[in-house]
């Protein structure tokens, strides 16, 4: 496939992250046409080519480079209803969606513009009583909004209950997001390939409260038990609601997945090894 137009996104509270834009930018604006996000081209005092991340592919953008951290890659990819593929500059700290360190990055795109490939992951579609939020590209994190105060979750797989988890909170996570707040919270490493979903309980009060991994297929409920307290429903650290006594919280696989760019760090367990030695 031959690509003729890609996009730019960055951090913009690292100059290091505004500095690689501006040199792929100057290396590669010759060879390809590139448009940037407004607030990207703003920090770089570009005023040319600057389109909204959410009209990308109605423009005709075959990809995005992403410049930053992980951050950064989920922000972009909830803009999307259908994401477009990404490729990751690693300018932040550990990050397992942003494949290319920065000493690579003007080769890596070199290769990328040639022709690439790209992954799908799947992604968690939001409902707060009834209510369409955000899609999840690693997880939804159920939490207390006041600290020390614990809560009690009833989940239920598909109209099953399964637990009532009194805990600090809950994460329900995608197998890209096993590797982010659910490994944190005691979650397994689950490989991207398997179709599934996965249930953390944070700090839970009994210790036979486990981790749950759940078909991919499964609706997840999750209500909120005991009155006169107040959650926090985060969804991949960007998006935040609150939810209280009653309230429901409903999570299916989303339609669109999550894409990705094949780099050169194309494995899953090699890529785990690299990022947690």
């Amino acid at each position: 496939m031959k690509i003729s137009k890609i996009a730019i996104v960055s951090r913009f509270d690292h100059q290091d992250a505004l500095d690689m834009v501006r040199k792929i930018y100057d290396e590669f604006g010759s060879k390809v046409e590139i448009v940037l996000s407004p607030k990207t081209g703003d920090h770089l005092g570009i005023t040319e080519n600057l389109l909204p991340v959410e009209k990308m592919r109605d423009e005709g953008v075959q990809m995005i480079i992403s410049v930053g951290g992980d951050g950064t890659v989920l922000r972009n990819i909830s803009k999307m209803n259908d994401p477009l593929p990404i490729l990751g500059i690693n300018m932040g700290t550990l990050g397992f969606l942003v494949d290319v360190p920065p000493e690579d990055a003007i080769k890596d795109i070199d290769d990328v513009l040639k022709g690439f490939t790209y992954t799908e992951r799947s992604r968690l579609s939001v409902c707060l009583n009834g209510e369409r939020l955000y899609d999840a590209t690693n997880e939804i994190v159920l939490i207390t909004a006041r600290p020390a105060k614990i809560l009690t979750f009833r989940i239920s797989i598909d109209d099953s209950q399964i637990e009532d988890v009194r805990a600090d909170g809950i994460v329900l996570a995608t197998p890209t997001g096993s590797t982010a707040y659910a490994m944190s919270a005691g979650g397994p490493i689950v490989d991207p390939r398997v179709d599934a979903s996965i249930i953390v309980p944070l700090a839970p009060f009994k210790l036979s409260s486990r981790p749950w991994i759940v078909p991919g297929s499964s609706t997840l409920k999750v209500e909120m038990m005991i009155p006169e307290k107040e959650a926090a429903v985060v969804i991949d650290g960007q998006h935040s609601y609150s939810m209280k006594e009653n309230d429901v919280v409903t999570i299916t696989k989303a339609e669109n997945p999550a894409r990705f760019v094949s780099s050169s760090i194309n494995g899953f367990y090699e890529k785990v090894q690299s990022k947690l030695a």
